[in-house]
């Protein structure tokens, strides 16, 4: 497999909150506060971009902000199909990191709501190999329609669909039937932990693949310090630990990981490598703060 990769999803601006300890309710507590660009599938983007991928990335962004991000992408190797809303802002995020490099998040889209079909056109797929979309785009009844449409024009192009799904605490409103059924089909779907489980409703990852695997031709399941597994219905195919690394913020890690995996496939690397990759961009990832390269 080779050629370039389209990314859907959110851009956002991460405010990243860093305490030096425990959240003090009614009173202060210091922290670490930094503003950097992010959403799910910005990260994507950038991250495939750092990687050298053929990529381009669509969204919808507050219409005084869009000439700032499209510099902001192409600076980055990313080719950027950006509309521009004059209603809402462009989306915010703030991520509070607990001490153990957890994050909580608390998310204002802004404008990726209105992401529509008329900002997907069916010329996007041209000379197109595959398209991650991050799930945040199915969270949303505009935003899906879009992006069902440009699937199913994929599909009459036989081009590849991978799937993130994003946001357990989304996916836990829509429910795991529902996001099923909206994304029933794709080619790969990349699901951390808590994702799968809460999909499937089984604790164990090997089940889990299984049981996604009569969704989605190739199910890869992010395992954190544990690494990373990847099957299908007919079960296991490749599984790999992940290194030893000291975790300043798990932002963005998981979508390092999707870009590292993809850019490798997309390269003409076997499962495996392309596994490997994924586990040492997400590694990357989480050793700073922020969810996109550095």
């Amino acid at each position: 497999m080779s050629g370039k990769i389209l990314v859907v999803g959110d851009v956002m601006t991460d405010v990243i909150v860093v305490p030096e300890g425990p959240m003090v309710k009614g009173s202060d507590r210091r922290a670490t506060v930094r503003s950097r660009p992010g959403g799910s599938g910005a990260n994507q983007a950038v991250w495939l971009g750092a990687m050298a991928a053929d990529v381009v990335f669509a969204a919808r962004v507050g219409q005084s902000d869009r000439a700032m991000y499209e510099n902001y992408f192409r600076g980055l190797s990313v080719v950027p199909v950006l509309a521009g809303d004059a209603e809402q802002p462009s989306g915010v995020l703030v991520t509070i990191v607990d001490t153990d490099g957890e994050r909580s998040f608390l998310t204002d889209r802004g404008a990726n709501l209105n992401l529509s079909a008329d900002d997907l056109p069916d010329s996007l797929l041209d000379e197109v190999s595959m398209i991650m979309v991050s799930g945040y785009s199915f969270f949303a009844p505009g935003p899906r329609a879009a992006v069902q449409s440009l699937f199913a024009a994929a599909k009459d192009r036989d081009i590849a669909i991978a799937i993130d799904p994003a946001s357990v605490g989304f996916l836990a409103e829509v429910g795991a039937d529902q996001f099923l059924d909206w994304t029933n089909g794709a080619d790969w779907l990349f699901a951390n932990a808590d994702e799968a489980a809460l999909l499937t409703g089984l604790d164990d990852y090997q089940a889990q693949m299984v049981a996604l695997g009569a969704h989605y031709g190739n199910v890869v399941i992010k395992r954190g310090r544990d690494g990373a597994a990847l099957g299908g219905q007919a079960g296991l195919r490749v599984e790999l630990p992940a290194p030893s690394v000291t975790v300043v913020d798990s932002t963005g890690a998981g979508d390092a990981f999707a870009a590292g995996f993809l850019a490798a496939l997309l390269d003409g690397e076997d499962e495996a490598s392309a596994m490997a990759e994924g586990i040492a961009s997400g590694a990357k990832a989480v050793q700073t703060i922020g969810g996109q390269p550095g």
